[in-house]
């Protein structure tokens, strides 16, 4: 039988790469906190769906993580209904291209708050209990954007770079503590985030929706393909397991590679 005394938090999982970590949280036996935005019906038929396919407890809560206060209370709703958060994927984020001389300011604004602060606001709330506890995996969605840089994606790629400053740190921190914090920079997947910048790629750069896939998403990924949601809820699945027990601090790329260039 499964066992369900480990829970995870995973933001950003109504939809893309959130959904299937935590469907590949659920399937393996931990209970699930999704998090994120979206018609609430088809949220619940999601939440309900995962439920009676794994026999998890699987709870939908919509804090708005661009708030410090909803963040936390996030972490401590969670740890009072299920009795923990042993697991922590920050995955939530935004995006918007535009050359940084338009860049509109609030954009920046929204995007550091969702993409970095977040991360760190809900760490913060953890943290205690997993050293409380002796256990805790975290996992910060970064991107290949935190390696390297693209045009016209400056607050995207910022708030990237600073995830990786955040998680080396939260791995010392937690370290002694039996606490492990790592980065994965995933490159393109076709997911709704990816989805609703193509627009906004195409007027910045005069181009045809094919030509922003073939010469601008894909481009820089050797295999020409997108990388899978399951791809990542794979590795996640691998991450949390005693196997990667001394991954620690770790900036971890599944990019078709992309970044080894």
């Amino acid at each position: 039988m499964p066992d369900r005394t480990k829970t995870a938090i995973v933001t950003g999982s109504t939809s893309g790469i959130g959904l299937a970590i935590a469907q590949g949280f659920a399937r393996s036996g931990m209970n699930v906190v999704l998090n994120g935005f979206g018609d609430a019906a088809a949220i619940e038929k999601i939440r309900a769906d995962l439920e009676k396919e794994t026999g998890a407890r699987v709870f939908y809560d919509g804090a708005n993580l661009m708030k410090a206060d909803e963040a936390g209370a996030l972490v401590t709703r969670t740890e009072a209904a299920l009795g923990s958060v042993d697991v922590l994927v920050n995955n939530a984020g935004i995006q918007h291209v535009s050359p940084i001389e338009d860049f509109p300011l609030e954009k920046w604004d929204q995007i550091l708050a969702l993409n970095l602060s977040a991360a760190f606001w809900t760490i913060r709330a953890a943290m205690a209990g997993m050293k409380a506890r002796r256990y805790g995996r975290i996992i910060n969605t970064a991107s290949a954007h935190a390696l390297v840089a693209s045009p016209f994606k400056s607050a995207y790629v910022a708030a990237k770079h600073g995830i990786l400053g955040l998680t080396k740190t939260v791995a010392l921190e937690g370290a002694q503590f039996n606490v492990r914090c790592n980065a994965i920079s995933p490159g393109y997947v076709l997911t709704p985030l990816v989805e609703n910048q193509i627009p906004d790629t195409m007027k910045a750069r005069n181009m045809t929706r094919e030509q922003v896939i073939n010469d601008v998403l894909l481009a820089a990924q050797p295999t020409k393909e997108f990388v899978k949601p399951e791809d990542i809820a794979a590795f996640c699945l691998f991450l949390v397991s005693d196997a990667a027990n001394q991954i620690n601090g770790a900036s971890l790329s599944i990019d078709g590679g992309w970044t080894a260039q």
